[in-house]
């Protein structure tokens, strides 16, 4: 196994831990989203760009939910 195999399934392992994870904090939701950017990164180093594309357009959704998330539980600035 070579080094891009290894980091790919540490990053994908990593990834679906921190989905499965999401409902118990916001901070997983954060997590998943590096998740993402990371199975992004073995997906443009495995020569899979779609892949590393899809990867990179997820992380920035996982973003924004975490943003809104964020903002929904500290409230209303005053």
């Amino acid at each position: 196994m070579d080094w891009v195999t290894a980091y790919g399934i540490g990053a994908v392992t990593f990834m679906m831990l921190m989905y499965a994870l999401e409902r118990r904090h916001p901070g997983f939701v954060m997590a998943f989203a590096l998740g993402c950017l990371l199975s992004s990164g073995y997906g443009f180093l495995s020569g899979a760009w779609p892949f590393g594309v899809v990867e990179a357009i997820w992380s920035l959704v996982a973003l924004r939910r975490f943003l809104h998330i964020h903002s929904r539980a500290i409230g209303p600035h005053r």
